[in-house]
C-alpha cells in the first residue's frame, strides 16, 4: 500500500527542517523570478473591501526522514525564496512577523543553513560560492521590492496575511521507499512537471484516505478512462482542442468536473478543487462523481442523435463541452434534447434585417461555415438512424494533422488575378484538360499562351474570361459569393485551384477522395451533382439550376432549425 501524503497547506504552515540533496542543482532563481512570485502574491489582495483571491503555488515534493525532517525532491527554488521573504520580514518587523518556521540546508554547501538563517548579516559572504551569490541577490531583490511598495507597516502585514490565509502550496510527501534520485530526474531533468491529474490521482491513492483494494480499483478505472479518451473519434467529439494541450487526456474530465477553463492561469486549479472537495466529502463519493461524469460523456458519444447535436455545437464553436455539460445537469433527457435543439436554432439565427442569402463570403464567413457544417452533420444524422456517423475527428484534424475547416467557392468567382507567371501557368494547366473536352479551339489558344516565354497579364485575363464563359455560363451572377455557391472544403493553400471552375475542382475532389482524404458529405454530394434533378443535369459547370437544387436540399435538411426558408 502507498504511504503517499498529498494535501494543500498555507505557506504560513510550512514547518520543519528541509534538506536539499546533492543530486539537485543549487539555488538559481534570478531577480525576475523572485519579483514574479512577490507580484503574484501581492496582486491577490482585495481592493475596496473586496475579499483577497486564493492562489496555489506549484508542488513541493518531499520525503519524510523522521522527526519533522524532510528531503526536498522538487520545489527547493520556491521553498528557498519563501524562506528569504520570511527572513527579510523578520529582519524588519521582528517578533511581529516571527522568524521562519522552517530551515534549509544544502548538502553541497556545508554552511548553507547558517548563511540563510542570518542572511542579513552574511551578505558580505555572497561571493563564497555561486549558491550564496544567487541567495544574496534574491534577498536584495526582496528588499528593493518591499521598499518600492511604500510603507512597511502596510505592505508586510498584507504579505503575511496572504501567506497565512490565501496562498497555498501543494504538499506532496512520497512513500518512504521512493527512489528520490529517480523521481527528481523525472520531474526536472526530464522536464516533466507534476500535472494536476497526477496530483489528483495521488490524492485518491493515498494510504491514509483509501484502503488497498479501493486503490487498485481506482487505478484500474483511471487507466481505462485514459485509454478510452485516446480514441480520436471520442476525443474530437468532445473538444476542438488538440490533445497536445493536455498532459493527460483524463485532464479533460477532471477539468470539466472542477469547472476549470483551458488556459486558466493556475495550472493546479483542478487539483485545488478536488483537494477542497475531499475535505467535505468522502473520496469514494468524489471518485464516483468523476466516473459518472465520464460515463455521461461516453453515453453522449454512443447515442446517435446526441453525438451529432452536441458534436455540431462544439465543432461549430457555438458552445463548448463545459456549457453543454452544465445545461444537462438536472434535466430530463427529453428536456435536454429540446435545449440542444434551441441552441442549434440560435447558432444559425438571423438578425431582423437579414436573410440567409444576404450572408456573403467576405462579411459572414463564420455564419456560413456554421450553417454548412450543420447541413453536413444533419445530413449524416438523418441518413439512417445508426448507419452513418459524422467524423468530427477528421473534420477538425485531417490526414495532414491540420485543422480541416475551410470555406470554398464551388465555382470560381470571376475576380482579377493578381498573381505572377507561375500562378497563371498553373491555372491554365489545371483548366486545359477540361477545356479540351468541350472546345478544341479554346484549348489550342491555351497551349499557345502557355508556349510564350512571358505571359502578359492582359492576355491572361482575356483568355481567362473566355474559359470561364465556356465552363461557367452563369459566372458573374450576383449570388456567386453567397451560400448557394459555397461549400466546406479544404484543398490546401493552392490559390490556382481555389480560383478554379467547378469541373476542375470536381476532378481534384475525386482524386482526394480516392486517396482517402476527408471530404465533407454534402460537399461530395454537391460536386457529384447528387442534389441536381435529372432533367436539369449537366456535369461541367455549377449552374443556376444547381444552385437552386443545392439550396433546396439545405432547406429540406435544416427545416427544423432555419429561421425561414432560404
Amino acid at each position: 500500500m502507498s504511504n503517499t501524503k498529498l494535501e494543500t497547506r498555507f505557506v504560513n504552515e510550512i514547518a520543519g527542517k528541509f534538506f536539499v540533496p546533492a543530486y539537485q542543482r543549487g539555488y538559481r532563481w534570478n531577480t525576475e523570478e523572485v519579483t514574479r512570485l512577490l507580484d503574484d502574491v501581492y496582486n491577490l489582495k482585495g481592493e475596496g473591501g473586496e475579499k483577497s483571491k486564493n492562489y496555489c503555488l506549484q508542488p513541493i515534493v518531499v520525503k519524510n526522514l523522521g522527526e519533522n525532517f524532510f528531503e526536498v525532491i522538487d520545489g527547493q527554488q520556491r521553498l528557498t525564496t519563501l524562506f528569504l521573504i520570511y527572513a527579510y520580514m523578520y529582519e524588519i518587523g521582528g517578533k511581529f512577523f516571527g522568524s521562519p518556521k522552517f530551515s534549509l540546508s544544502y548538502e553541497t554547501r556545508v554552511k548553507s543553513e547558517d548563511f540563510l538563517s542570518n542572511i542579513y548579516e552574511n551578505l558580505n559572504m555572497s561571493e563564497a560560492n555561486i549558491d550564496f551569490h544567487f541567495m544574496a541577490n534574491a534577498y536584495e531583490k526582496i528588499k528593493s521590492w518591499f521598499e518600492s511598495k511604500g510603507e512597511y507597516s502596510v505592505i508586510m502585514p498584507d504579505i503575511k496575511n496572504l501567506f497565512a490565509y490565501n496562498v497555498k502550496i501543494i504538499w506532496y510527501e512520497v512513500d518512504a521507499g521512493e527512489d528520490c534520485n529517480a523521481m527528481f530526474t523525472r520531474l526536472n531533468i526530464g522536464k516533466i512537471p507534476l500535472t494536476s491529474a497526477e496530483l489528483v490521482k495521488a490524492m485518491f491513492l493515498s494510504a491514509n484516505l483509501m484502503n488497498g483494494r479501493k486503490q487498485d480499483e481506482i487505478a484500474l478505472q483511471w487507466d481505462n478512462i485514459e485509454k478510452e479518451l485516446h480514441n480520436e473519434a471520442f476525443w474530437y467529439f468532445l473538444t476542438n482542442n488538440s490533445a497536445q494541450k493536455y498532459q493527460t487526456r483524463i485532464d479533460l474530465v477532471l477539468d470539466l468536473k472542477s469547472g476549470k477553463k483551458l488556459g486558466e492561469r493556475d495550472k493546479y486549479a483542478t487539483f485545488f478543487y478536488f483537494d477542497d472537495l475531499s475535505k467535505n466529502k468522502n473520496l469514494n463519493e468524489v471518485w464516483r462523481e468523476i466516473v459518472q461524469t465520464f460515463l455521461t460523456l461516453k453515453d453522449w458519444y454512443e447515442n446517435h442523435d446526441l453525438y451529432h447535436k452536441i458534436g455540431y455545437l462544439i465543432a461549430s464553436g457555438y458552445k463548448n463541452l463545459s456549457s453543454i455539460f452544465k445545461e444537462s445537469q438536472g434535466k430530463t433527457k427529453r428536456r435536454f434534447f429540446e435545449q440542444l435543439d434551441e441552441f442549434i436554432k440560435d447558432s444559425i439565427a438571423l438578425k431582423s434585417d437579414e436573410d440567409y442569402l444576404s450572408w456573403t463570403y467576405d462579411e459572414d464567413r463564420e455564419k456560413i461555415q456554421r450553417l454548412l457544417l450543420l447541413f453536413n452533420v444533419e445530413s449524416v444524422r438523418q441518413n439512417g438512424e445508426n448507419s452513418q456517423w459524422f467524423p468530427f475527428d477528421k473534420f477538425k484534424f485531417g490526414a495532414d494533422g491540420k485543422n480541416s475547416w475551410s470555406l470554398e467557392h464551388i465555382n470560381a468567382v470571376n475576380s482579377k488575378n493578381k498573381g505572377i507567371q507561375e500562378d497563371w501557368r498553373e491555372w491554365l494547366n489545371l483548366h486545359l484538360p477540361v477545356v479540351k473536352a468541350v472546345d478544341e479551339e479554346l484549348a489550342k489558344k491555351i497551349k499557345e499562351l502557355l508556349g510564350l516565354k512571358d505571359i502578359q497579364h492582359t492576355g491572361f485575363e482575356q483568355l481567362k474570361e473566355k474559359i470561364l464563359a465556356k465552363l461557367s455560363p452563369d459566372n458573374g451572377a450576383d449570388d456567386d459569393d453567397c451560400l448557394a455557391n459555397l461549400a466546406l472544403l479544404k484543398i490546401g493553400d493552392n490559390a490556382a485551384l481555389s480560383n478554379s471552375v467547378f469541373d476542375v475542382k470536381r476532378d481534384e475532389i475525386i482524386k482526394l477522395d480516392m486517396r482517402g482524404a476527408f471530404i465533407p458529405f454534402c460537399t461530395k454530394m454537391a460536386f457529384l451533382k447528387y442534389y441536381t434533378k435529372s432533367e436539369k443535369h449537366q456535369i461541367h459547370y455549377w449552374s443556376d439550376a444547381d444552385k437552386e437544387n443545392y439550396v433546396s436540399a439545405i432547406n429540406d435538411v435544416l427545416k427544423n432549425y432555419l429561421a425561414q426558408p432560404i
